[in-house]
């Protein structure tokens, strides 16, 4: 039987330098089309954005949930549970906000979309750590700068507090937290591969569902996870 090659420590946190470089890359589009929107005036419903935001978070924190009981590494596992806890928390500052503003949240129903229809496939720990900590929430951190500015535009102050002293701070600490999980765990050239494939294909899904989103709202400064 062959030995299975492993990746010394150096290498490892190379790919992941590299892998961020790849996802910085690929966000950016995203990111450009939430400036391009700041640029254009305050356009779109901040309620109705808020409540994507809502789903969002509920969504991130039910899959992280989901995770939690399948993953058989024990740091990873519980990286999960903190995520579920966190997303949490978030849908409830998120719900708070709202039931302020005037939105009735008891009647919200979260829909669903292709990007998490994509989450919920992955069965691997590599996939899951690229997809839901590493990329997501980038997609996230890097989308709610926007939707801060918007709110900001808009005089929404607020807002503009909750994320910045309480959701943005998490969403980096989750995507620190998926970079060092990728260098203890993508430790292969196969697994490797694994993590580039993940990471493009939820950016690719992103970019389109968010796309599709602005086109119908009318901005891109809608918020992430």
């Amino acid at each position: 039987m062959r030995p299975r090659f492993v990746y010394g420590a150096g290498m490892t946190i190379a790919f992941v330098t590299e892998l961020e470089a790849q996802k910085a890359t690929l966000l950016a589009p995203m990111i450009a089309a939430g400036r391009v929107s700041l640029a254009e005036g305050p356009a779109g419903d901040a309620t109705q954005l808020l409540q994507i935001a809502l789903a969002n978070e509920i969504n991130v924190s039910e899959l992280a949930a989901l995770w939690m009981p399948s993953t058989p590494e024990l740091d990873v596992k519980l990286a999960f549970a903190r995520q579920a806890g966190d997303e949490a928390g978030h849908f409830q500052l998120v719900a708070d906000r709202l039931t302020v503003l005037g939105f009735d949240v008891a009647s919200f129903r979260p829909g669903d979309n292709p990007m998490f229809q994509y989450l919920r496939s992955l069965s691997t720990t590599v996939e899951r750590i690229a997809a839901g900590l590493f990329t997501l929430e980038s997609i996230a951190y890097a989308v709610n700068e926007n939707f801060m500015a918007f709110c900001a535009q808009r005089g929404d102050d607020e807002t503009v507090r909750i994320y910045r002293e309480y959701i943005q701070p998490d969403e980096q600490a989750h995507q620190q937290l998926g970079q060092r999980l990728l260098a203890k765990y993508a430790t292969t050239p196969e697994l490797q591969r694994v993590a580039r494939e993940t990471v493009a294909r939820l950016l690719e899904i992103a970019g389109t569902s968010r796309a599709q989103a602005a086109a119908r709202m009318g901005t891109a400064c809608f918020p992430g996870c």
